[in-house]
């Protein structure tokens, strides 16, 4: 499934099922309560910088839109206005923020818990296995090789060096099939766009070759290690490298040695510009599956293209964009694919691409549970499925038959379990709320499964505990949520609640080292499974998207109504998070239920529903949130959309925007206009108010001490306005 396209700000691991790592900073924990504030005027009158209205107003569809705050979604690097309104509203929180009680103390103890050593799941070419592992706070986690599995480690790449700042990361990376190469992105300011290179192994050396203008791009080599396959857009021009729309993808191959000027294009679109178009090398090699899309529903049209020909020839296997089509591999002509044709919550098909007419025939049909990743290794088919959000893995035979379920430590998710056909070793790391991530290392025909790195932590894990419990929405629908609490809690307490709701996204249990300071003190912490994610399949993500896209918000208010009615969370005790569609989720439901919520945390969200497929990738998420130029689309969005919701005089709760300046998903002109309607709608509530992150972007590379910054910050604003000592 293809989540570079869309807003998440979580990264997501190429591999099937790799659990995120520490999500957006989440708030934090309280020993003794004290009274909420009543009067969001007590909060302290705050002095906003004067933000200039101007006069843009639209028709659309016979409705006068007003666009008053238009010039803030120029550039900060290109407008000088902008640069000194960011300066200026970055003063005012810096200010406020420092008057917070608490956050030196939820610095200090997030610093404390950030402080543990963790290691990625491992990836094995040839004899070699890399990974990544950050001994606790360095700000990006370095790459390491050994030589055999137990053997001594070797360091590859250390990022820390690539700036003063720690905010340029490494980003994706694919060692070649003989372990001799690394290719390997490099992202810097959080920027979606990258720059490719390639290590040799043995040497430890950078060779020469460079390639620039890669977004949302697989990497594969070919099998005989003397090249590699990407995609990548023509050269921006006109200096609108962060705004301009993305289009014309193509795919290359770049053979070793060679200038990015001599690189053979293998697959283009000109006739569909808008389409998105990656490849993989087939397991055998001989074949480029190439998957294209026209935005982030999962609806691919699948090309084999026969790349060693002086001119390669393709063939389309998979027409017309209807249906979820992932490749998992193959043996010969037989290409395994997960796919939602005719299985809303998906299932695995072979497909003999020799045969006359490639038909599909099922090996795994679909199951009450929604398959959420598969991969062939060791001559075994490995599933995962989702299992009311927590995973559950099952190993079949080639032709379907189920054998057996992988033994799991709880209530969690796991993730990994790429490998080779013909090597049955392979490797998952399993998370959950109160445990980080532990790396094990599994036989794929014995079944046997061991610890292969295990987190040393400041913390005893057994102390919290983490339940489920389903909630009814606004038109009965069963929701599930997660609740995280210190162990023997059974009183109200001021309640963090996090959810995304789009993109058929799933949130699975994972560990937050910076979430943990709030759950410490005695704050609960709740992971709504809304819908428009991909929890229980196709049907759950179409219930919340397009015109069913207020059945997400009517959830979200759903979670905070039950929370408190079941003594979860006091009155004036709830807080509420999410980040880039989440974004958009806390802006809406803010908007329609402001008496509901204590304080609010947009993170990077998309907030001007009418204007969000002009910028970067925002035209490829028509599919969740429809056209702004189809009046029955445009008043769907105009209904609910955060910045042209805002109302003057309505007491919002206290909300604190957070953005980054170099972020080129969801560009931050969306968080600039809406906080400064907000401001202008209320200028002596609560507070309202803008944090903006330098050399940063939608989440993905930034830097440990960014990470901490931010949550503690964020986390003593939530404190603050929930009834939070922290102590």
């Amino acid at each position: 499934m293809r989540k570079s396209l869309i807003l998440m700000t979580l990264p997501i691991a190429a591999c099937s099922t790799t659990p995120p790592v520490d999500p957006i900073p989440a708030p934090p924990a309280v020993e003794a309560l004290v009274a909420p504030e009543t009067t969001p005027a007590a909060a302290t009158a705050l002095a906003y910088p004067a933000t200039q209205r101007g006069n843009v107003v639209e028709n659309q569809f016979g409705v006068a839109v007003a666009d008053p705050y238009r010039w803030l979604e120029n550039d900060v690097r290109k407008d000088p206005a902008v640069a000194a309104w960011v300066a200026e509203q970055n003063k005012v929180t810096d200010a406020f923020l420092d008057t917070l009680p608490g956050r030196d103390i939820l610095k200090k103890r997030m610093t404390e818990l950030y402080n543990y050593e963790r290691v990625g799941v491992p990836v094995k070419k040839g004899s070699r296995y890399f990974y990544a592992r950050n001994t606790g706070l360095q700000n990006q986690s370095p790459l390491y090789v050994r030589d055999s599995v137990n053997g001594p480690e070797r360091l590859l790449i250390d990022p820390n060096t690539f700036s003063a700042d720690g905010a340029t990361a490494l980003a994706e990376w694919v060692p070649s099939e003989d372990g001799r190469y690394l290719l390997y992105a490099i992202q810097d300011g959080g920027s979606d766009w990258r720059t490719l290179k390639v290590l040799d192994v043995n040497t430890g050396k950078v060779v020469g070759d460079e390639i620039k203008w890669v977004k949302f791009s697989g990497l594969s080599w070919s099998k005989d290690n003397r090249g590699f396959f990407y995609s990548r857009f023509p050269e921006s021009s006109g200096g609108q490298d962060f705004q301009s729309l993305n289009k014309n993808q193509a795919v290359y191959y770049h053979r070793l040695g060679t200038a990015q000027s001599a690189d053979r294009l293998m697959f283009d679109r000109p006739d569909k510009p808008e389409l998105s178009n990656t490849a993989t090398v087939s397991d055998d090699g001989s074949t480029l599956v190439v998957t294209s899309s026209s935005g982030t529903d999962e609806r691919y049209e699948v090309t084999l293209v026969d790349w060693q020909k002086a001119k390669p020839t393709r063939r389309v296997l998979i027409p017309g964009f209807t249906h979820d089509y992932s490749y998992i591999g193959n043996r010969g002509s037989t290409y395994y694919f997960q796919t939602n044709d005719g299985a809303p919550r998906l299932k695995v098909v072979a497909i003999d691409v020799n045969a006359a007419r490639p038909n599909s025939r099922t090996i795994v049909p679909e199951q009450a549970e929604t398959l959420s990743g598969s991969s062939l290794v060791g001559g075994k088919l490995v599933t995962s499925y989702l299992k009311d959000a927590a995973t559950e893995v099952r190993v079949h035979s080639l032709t379907g038959a189920r054998e057996r379920v992988i033994e799991l430590p709880g209530l969690g998710t796991a993730g990994g379990f790429s490998g080779d056909l013909d090597d049955p070793e392979t490797f998952f790391a399993f998370t959950s709320f109160n445990r980080p991530s532990t790396i094990y290392r599994y036989d794929v025909r014995s079944n046997a499964s061991t610890a292969w790195f295990e987190p040393k932590l400041l913390f005893n894990p057994d102390d919290f505990t983490v339940e489920q419990r389903f909630f009814a929405s606004k038109d009965g629908t069963r929701v599930p949520m997660f609740i995280v609490r210190k162990k023997g809690m059974s009183g109200p307490a001021p309640t963090l609640l996090y959810a995304y709701g789009g993109f058929n996204v799933s949130l699975t249990p994972s560990f937050s080292a910076t979430r943990l300071a709030w759950l410490e003190q005695g704050g609960a912490y709740v992971l709504a499974n809304i819908r428009g994610g991909g929890e229980y399949g196709k049907a759950w993500h179409d219930a919340g998207r397009l015109a069913n896209k207020q059945n997400v918000f009517d959830d979200f208010i759903g979670a905070g109504e039950a929370l408190i009615a079941q003594g979860v969370t006091p009155k004036g005790g709830l807080a509420v998070q999410g980040g880039s569609n989440g974004g958009l989720l806390i802006g809406a439901v803010v908007n329609q239920r402001p008496d509901l919520f204590a304080a609010a945390n947009p993170a990077v969200g998309v907030m001007d529903m009418l204007r969000f497929d002009r910028f970067t990738a925002g035209r490829y998420w028509v599919d969740d949130y429809g056209y702004p130029n189809k009046e029955a689309d445009f008043r769907t969005l105009l209904a609910y959309s955060p910045y042209h919701n805002v109302k003057a005089n309505v007491a919002y709760p206290a909300i604190l925007v957070t953005t980054a300046d170099t972020d080129d998903r969801v560009v931050p002109g969306h968080s600039f206009k809406y906080v400064a309607a907000l401001q202008h709608a209320h200028p002596t509530g609560a507070p309202q108010l803008i944090r903006i992150e330098t050399r940063a972007g939608h989440g993905s590379g930034k830097p440990t001490d960014k990470i901490i910054e931010e949550a503690s910050d964020v986390t003593a604003f939530m404190a603050r306005f929930t009834g939070l000592a922290i102590k």
